[in-house]
Formats: C-alpha cells, sequence, structure tokens
C-alpha cells in the first residue's frame, strides 16, 4: 500500500504540492479563529455540585454580583492612609464608574463594608474596594480582557499625582495577565522551538534545506489543522484552556519532525546504496510508511480517548492534537515525500558527507551490550524506571491556577497585597445555596444552618442569609480562611464544608456549596474518574493497534508495560525535581493527563519503530540477540535524534516564564528522554531479546522465509517495484540510518 502511495507521490509531486498549498490557503481565509476559556466552571459537566450552585445562583439570584475586579489601594510612600487618602478613594470610585466598560463591569465601585465603613487595613495601610460583573459577563471572553485593560488605563490617568497606588487583581485582571503571559509564551516557545530544531537538523545534516523542510511543512501543517481544530470545536461547542495553543506548536513542530526523520533517514540509507531519487523515495515510503502511520494512529487513538473524559478541557484540546496529529501524519506520508522527490539530491546541499557510511560507533557498542546481555541491560533499565516510578505516588495535584502567573505582574502582586493584609477568603466569599423546593423555612432554622456553617473548617465568616425574590430559595456568602483558589480552600470546600452544608440543611431543603474551591473539588474527582476510564480504554485500543502491526498477542503487552513504566517513571521524576528539591506544595493536577498524552502515546513511536526494526532483523536471519543488537545498531541513531528533537521542543516549554508550563516543559522533555534513551534503547530491545520467537506467538514475524522473503512486496533489501530501482542493500528495514 505505501509504495503504491510513493509511487503515486512522485510521479504527481508537482499535483501534490498544490493540492497542500490550495487547501491551507482555503482553511486559512475560512475557518474560524482557535478560541480558548479561562472559566472552569465551564469545563464540568451538569451534575456536579459547583455547577448545579452556579445554575441555581443565576435563576434565583440574577440580581447578586460576582466581583470582577477587586482594585487595591496604597500609598506610594508606603505610609498609613490618612483620611484624606480615603476620602480620595471615594472620589476615584466616583470618578471610575462611568469609565467601566459596562458590557464587563456593573458602573459601580463598592469601596465600603455594610456597615459603611472603609475596607480598610487594620494598620490603615491598604484599603480594597470591589467593582462586580456585568450581569451577563462572564469575565473570560475577549471583551472582558479589552475592558480590563481600559480600567487599568482609566486607574493610572485617574491617580496621577494622587501619591495613591492603586492595582487591579481579580477575575478579569488576572485573566488579563493571563492572556498576555499566554501570548509572550507563544512567541518564546514558538521562537525556541524554531531554533532549536534547525540547529539540531543541521548538526545531523549540515542541509540548509532540510533545516528547512520541517518549517514550510508545519507551516501549511498548522494552518490547516489549526482551521479544522477551529471547526471541530465550533461544531462540538468544546472548551479548551488557554494553554491549548502553545501545546499545539510544540505538538505540531515536535511530531512533524520526527515522522519527517523516520523518512529522511531512510531516504538517505537507500541513496547511499546508489538508488535514483525517486526509487528512493518510493522504496523509504514503503518500508517507513508502516512504522510511521502505526505510530501516528497510535498517537491519534491515545488523543481521542480523551472524548471520553468528564472534563470538557480534556474532550476540547484530545480532539485538538489528534487532528493536529492526524494532519500531520498525512503530510508525513504525501506533502513531503513530494517535496523531497522535487528537490532530488539537492535536498542535502551544501553537504557531501551523506553520501558516505557513518560508523555509529555509540550505538553499535549500545547495541553489542543488549544482544550480549539482554538480561542484566533489562534489569538495570527497567530498575531505574521502576525507582523513579515509585515517587510518583507523592504526586499532589494542585488546582491553583494562579500559581501559573508570572512573577511581577501586576494582579499576582495585587493580589498578595490583599491576603497580606485581609482575610485571605475576602477576595471571593464562597456561595451557599439553599434550595427549600416549596418547604416552609422559619428564621431559626435559617440561623442554625447558618451558625453550622460558621463552624465548619476553613470558615472564617458567614454573612446573613439573602432570599430569593420568590422565597424558594437563600443565599449565605462564606469568607473562607484561605486563598479561594488555593489546595487547602478546595480540601476544605469539597470535604468539611460541604459535609457540614449536606448534614446541617433544614428538613425538606438541600445545600449547594459552589465558588472557585468548589468547582476545584468536582475537578477533582472528575480527574479522578478519567484516570479509571480514559486510561485503560486508550491502552486497549493501542494494544489492538500493536497486535495487528505485529501479528502478536505477546509483543503488545510487554510493549506497553514498558510505555507504562516509562509514564510513572517520568511523573516520579518530576516530583523528584519539584516538590521534593523544588520545595512546591503540589503539581498542577492536569500534568499526568499531559504526561499521558504525549510520553504515553508518542513514546509508543519510538517503541513502534524499534520493534519493527527488531521483526525485520529477525526476518533476515538473525537470532534474537543479533537481531537486537542490529535493531539498536541502526534504528538507534534515529530514535535518538528524534528524541532529542521533540525532548527540546517540549523543554522550550520551560522558558514560557510560568510555573504551570514549566513544570509541564520539564516532565515531557525528560519523558521523552527516557522512552527515548532507556525504554526505547535498552529496555523493549532486552525484553524482546530475553523472551525470543516467545516475544511474536502465536505468529513468526521474526522468522525468515524459506523462499528468503521478508514478507514485503520484494526479497530482502529489494522492493520489487522493477529493474529501475537501482542497486539495493543486503539489509534495508524502516527507521534505518545506515
Amino acid at each position: 500500500m505505501f509504495a503504491a502511495l510513493g509511487r503515486f507521490v512522485t510521479r504527481f509531486r508537482w499535483f501534490v504540492i498544490a493540492a497542500w498549498l490550495l487547501l491551507a490557503v482555503v482553511v486559512s481565509a475560512s475557518a474560524p479563529a482557535l478560541e480558548s476559556t479561562q472559566d472552569n466552571s465551564e469545563f464540568l459537566p451538569e451534575h456536579y455540585e459547583s455547577v448545579q450552585a452556579l445554575a441555581l445562583q443565576e435563576e434565583k439570584f440574577s440580581d447578586a454580583f460576582s466581583p470582577g475586579a477587586i482594585l487595591v489601594v496604597e500609598r506610594e510612600d508606603g505610609g498609613e492612609l490618612t483620611a484624606a487618602d480615603q476620602a480620595a478613594v471615594g472620589t476615584l470610585a466616583t470618578q471610575l464608574a462611568p469609565e467601566l466598560g459596562t458590557k464587563t463591569f456593573q458602573p459601580l465601585v463598592i469601596a465600603q463594608d455594610e456597615q459603611g465603613k472603609p475596607n480598610l487595613s487594620p494598620d490603615a495601610k491598604v484599603m480594597f474596594a470591589v467593582i462586580p460583573l456585568a450581569e451577563d459577563a462572564s469575565g473570560y471572553d475577549a471583551q472582558a480582557f479589552e475592558d480590563g485593560q481600559a480600567l487599568r488605563d482609566a486607574i493610572d490617568e485617574l491617580t496621577e499625582d494622587t501619591g495613591l497606588e492603586v492595582r487591579a487583581t481579580g477575575t478579569v485582571p488576572q485573566g488579563l495577565d493571563s492572556q498576555e503571559s499566554g501570548e509572550r509564551a507563544l512567541l518564546v516557545v514558538g521562537i525556541a522551538t524554531i531554533v532549536l530544531i534547525v540547529g539540531l537538523l543541521a548538526l545531523i545534516f549540515r542541509s540548509v534545506l532540510i533545516c528547512l523542510l520541517p518549517l514550510v511543512t508545519v507551516g501549511i501543517v498548522s494552518v490547516i489543522a489549526t482551521g479544522v481544530i477551529g471547526w471541530a470545536n465550533a461544531a462540538f461547542d468544546l472548551k479548551a484552556d488557554s494553554s491549548v495553543e502553545q501545546i499545539l506548536v510544540v505538538v505540531l513542530y515536535g511530531v512533524g519532525t520526527d515522522y519527517i526523520l523516520f523518512f529522511l533517514f531512510r531516504h538517505r540509507e537507500r541513496l547511499r546504496q546508489g538508488a535514483s531519487v525517486q526509487s528512493s523515495v518510493v522504496h523509504s515510503l514503503d518500508r517507513a510508511g508502516e512504522a510511521i502511520a502505526s505510530a501516528g494512529g497510535a498517537v491519534i487513538v491515545a488523543f481521542m480517548a480523551l472524548v471520553l473524559s468528564s472534563l470538557s478541557i480534556f474532550r476540547a484540546i484530545g480532539p485538538a492534537l489528534a487532528i493536529a496529529v492526524f494532519v500531520t501524519l498525512l503530510a508525513a506520508l504525501t506533502l513531503v515525500p513530494a517535496l523531497v522527490s522535487l528537490l532530488g539530491k539537492a535536498l542535502f546541499w551544501p553537504s557531501k558527507a551523506w553520501q558516505k557510511e557513518p560508523k555509529h560507533g555509540a550505538f553499535i557498542r549500545i547495541g553489542r551490550t543488549v544482544g550480549r546481555r539482554p538480561g542484566r541491560t533489562a534489569l538495570v533499565s527497567g530498575g531505574v524506571m521502576a525507582v523513579l516510578a515509585i515517587f510518583a505516588l507523592g504526586f499532589n495535584p494542585s488546582f491553583d491556577f494562579n500559581s501559573s502567573l508570572p512573577e511581577g505582574v501586576e494582579s499576582t502582586e495585587a493580589l498578595e497585597t490583599f491576603q497580606e493584609n485581609f482575610s485571605a477568603g475576602a477576595a471571593e466569599p464562597v456561595p451557599v445555596l439553599l434550595d427549600t423546593d416549596g418547604t416552609e423555612v422559619g428564621g431559626d432554622e435559617l440561623a442554625a444552618f447558618g451558625a453550622a456553617l460558621g463552624e465548619a473548617q476553613g470558615v472564617d465568616a458567614v454573612s446573613e442569609p439573602v432570599p430569593a425574590k420568590d422565597g424558594t430559595a437563600f443565599q449565605y456568602y462564606l469568607t473562607l480562611a484561605d486563598d479561594p483558589t488555593s489546595d487547602a480552600a478546595q480540601d476544605n470546600v469539597g470535604g468539611p464544608i460541604r459535609d457540614v452544608a449536606h448534614d446541617a440543611a433544614p428538613e425538606g431543603t438541600e445545600a449547594f456549596v459552589g465558588g472557585t474551591p468548589g468547582i476545584f473539588a468536582d475537578m477533582s474527582s472528575a480527574m479522578a474518574r478519567d484516570y479509571r476510564v480514559v486510561f485503560p480504554v486508550a491502552a486497549g485500543v493501542i494494544l489492538l493497534i500493536l497486535a495487528l502491526l505485529l501479528r502478536s498477542l505477546v509483543a503488545p503487552w510487554f510493549l506497553m508495560a514498558a510505555v507504562g513504566l516509562g509514564f510513572a517513571a517520568t511523573l516520579g521524576l518530576t516530583v523528584i525535581a519539584f516538590q521534593l528539591i523544588g520545595d512546591e506544595t503540589g503539581l498542577i493536577f492536569i500534568l499526568p493527563i499531559y504526561i499521558y498524552l504525549f510520553v504515553t502515546a508518542l513514546g509508543t513511536d519510538y517503541n513502534i519503530l524499534m520493534i519493527a526494526r527488531l521483526r525485520e532483523e529477525g526476518r533476515e536471519g538473525h537470532d534474537p540477540h543479533a537481531a537486537a543488537a542490529q535493531a539498536v545498531t541502526h534504528a538507534g541513531p534515529t530514535i535518538g535524534a528524534a528524541g532529542l528533537i521533540l525532548a527540546g521542543t517540549f523543554a522550550s516549554l520551560m522558558l514560557a516564564g510560568n510555573t504551570l508550563l514549566v513544570s509541564m516543559g520539564f516532565a515531557l522533555a525528560v519523558g521523552i528522554l527516557i522512552v527515548a534513551f532507556v525504554m526505547s534503547m535498552f529496555f523493549t530491545p532486552a525484553l524482546t531479546s530475553l523472551l525470543g520467537h516467545a516475544a511474536w506467538w502465536p505468529g513468526h514475524g521474526d522468522r525468515a522465509r524459506p523462499d528468503g522473503r521478508d514478507g514485503r512486496d520484494g526479497r530482502d533489501g529489494h522492493d520489487g517495484h522493477g529493474p529501475d530501482d537501482g542497486p539495493a542493500p543486503e539489509a534495508v528495514t524502516a527507521g534505518s540510518s545506515r
């Protein structure tokens, strides 16, 4: 099949290239923009308590306000706020109100408490004011960020020469800072990724055109993939988080370069044997195409398994990444061979070293070690991953998204000042909704319920109940002892506070605890459910793909076990680096999913490449030990180069400047290095060598056929495409770099 595809692509290369360019133009002109959301409540399904609380609040208390921004006021000299300063804050509130963007904010600035006293810290050095969100505003959309910037501009203008420093934090300002941080991160990650890929390709191939090949290919693929993702999100109302664009850049360049390398290493090898450019492209696609397609298929399946997630953040990003990999895979099998066929041997200009067989001394030595001592190699490599995997048990998920903002931004500094001077929970009181469902509830019962809430762990204060207009519900606000976005607040709301609310609710009523910590608590429960569902389903489908590819019922099992061990080792090493050495209280809760997405899924690529090589070495007549040695010697350089480039692209995320992407970049980079250099190069070939022919049961995929054929269209070293193929090597297999 891949040989036929190769013949088609080389024959109609101009049409293939033109078709890709035309498709990119059409998609770019007609597809919707890729949008994301920072509203965490949109990630949860309706049956979770925090979402039910929000729905009840919107239905019964539509006139209640949510804080859109909090203004933190200090003197520039750090002194106490005088009576004149406090009056100036009141004047500022009056002056600022008409300037507010009414699509996002209510024209109201609240600078006093319910008793009419200024919101002043005990030492009188800090004061705060609250700006409510408009009735239909989410505070997370583009309009909110535009109005948030206008708010800051107005504050700067109105406070000039007043001696006061006013900084904005809260929902809208934090979202604005997050968006600006994301845009900077996207630029930094994009530049770093391109520089790294070009630099490594220059070292490997010393060719100008090969350095440009991924940039051109991925540039075209990126336009098409982003457009298709935009259509998919619009059609299925998918909500992706704000990190999706940075991740897409890394996936497109990293995976795309990997697949290009799989093909180019094989193409270069075939040319060294004297084949013509066109026949080499056909032969290389025939041999490498199956490994590329199988690897891409496994990655796509792993990503698509996330549609089973209960969190829409993963239901959106799973298909998005699957679409990106699918388009990249199609380009690797059509556009890249067409471009290579068109460029001919000029592809390698100005280098002439490609014509000479490299020594690969290091990989020869590694191959010999694996072949001669497979038991020791499997024990040491597997033992290293197992030891690291133990530390994965110490993973502590964190839901503190504010910690992902870079240090020094206005909203972060303002929030820190606020929390140092006021009750941490005052920034965002937590709503508790009591739905009476028609039951008569007396004042004593309401007071008793409020008193019980006040005694719950982590609660500093409870507001008086506010009845709904129709009298069928009551709303309390809890001021927590901890920052509402912190892990402590999440633990308290998800545990003792909800327990008390449910138990103390008057008979015939039902209590719902919502707010940001309630959302985080429900997201934690949803994640636990997803781990039980998504991972096993993805593993089962990948097992099926491996079984079909290898025609074996044994090899897929130990390959998946190896990948699982790589996943746990990656998470364990990240825990060591950040929680034990870096003294972080926890790691962002989505990290295991991302490790699963990239380390497990993409690590399967390298396993497939190595196991395919092992099988073909066996078909050439090598015994299992010799096959392992040859596989590492000849497929090792391909896996090593691909692993370095992919790990480097993920490491570029660490330059983004926030802890979320730093920890993610570290985890994914070291994970790829583990699966490429420990699992695929040592553990997998050593284990396969130990199992011998039993690894391929019930088939005999590694045995040479009596007629000398390797199971393809022609004899070993020949692709069977006719006499014009040129001289054929005696042993040529997918992913080789000989």
